[in-house]
């Protein structure tokens, strides 16, 4: 029970709730093992939980016909996912597939709009942290189309970043999660020594730091602005 309760209370998607909404989640939250390849939800599925991850790491992913994986995202320690648990009945765009072995800490959808409408005080949080995670997932989206190499790996390394931004902030705070060049240049669809040679230039910057299977970035604002500069 502690080491679940422990994990809901870094979870800034539930920081507005009170200490004893987040207990009473605890005691209602599903512990879930996956072993490394195994689906927690494909894409399509209606299944509408909260998922925080307590061990391991989790890809979001989306697959064609012919089987052929885009990695969106690699979660790590403490990052939430299941964004349509705030609209039942609407497919998962992209699904959820263990990384490597991990522990999922599960909050049915039902319990979580319950919880919150019982304590309405926590809803703007909520509605902040997913608002941001859109703005990010849009931005990466616009990036995609209209920007060049740099700026397109940019904001892919912020969108990580609000992904894994424990605080509940944006801004300076320092981000830190699991990620190697070879697996971000999967995720963009390039080559590893093309993710590479952008790095570089962006590591050059002072902007991140690659180091044993970790990136850090410890001034998200100044890489957000870094990526705004460019053409």
């Amino acid at each position: 029970m502690n080491d679940v309760l422990s994990v809901i209370e870094t979870c800034p998607l539930l920081e507005g709730l009170s200490k004893p909404a987040k207990l009473s989640l605890a005691e209602q939250a599903r512990n879930r093992a996956y072993g490394a390849g195994e689906i927690i939800y494909p894409p399509g599925a209606l299944q509408g939980s909260l998922c925080i991850i307590a061990r391991g790491r989790v890809r979001i992913c989306a697959s064609n016909v012919a089987g052929r994986e885009a990695i969106l995202a690699i979660l790590d320690v403490g990052a939430w996912f299941g964004d349509t648990v705030f609209s039942p009945g609407m497919p998962r765009v992209f699904g959820a597939t263990a990384h490597e072995d991990c522990q999922v800490f599960e909050i049915q959808g039902e319990v979580l709009r319950t919880t919150l409408r019982d304590n309405p005080d926590a809803y703007p949080v909520a509605l902040d942290q997913v608002s941001r995670r859109l703005w990010s997932a849009m931005s990466v989206i616009q990036d995609d189309v209209l920007r060049g190499t740099e700026a397109r790996i940019g904001r892919r390394l912020l969108f990580l970043a609000q992904m894994h931004n424990r605080s509940g902030q944006d801004g300076n705070v320092a981000v830190s999660f699991a990620l190697t060049r070879e697996l971000l240049a999967n995720m963009m669809g390039m080559t590893r020594q093309g993710v590479h040679r952008v790095l570089k230039n962006i590591e050059a910057q002072g902007l991140i730091e690659f180091a044993y299977g970790r990136v850090t970035i410890s001034d998200p604002e100044r890489l957000m602005r870094y990526v705004d500069g460019l053409d």
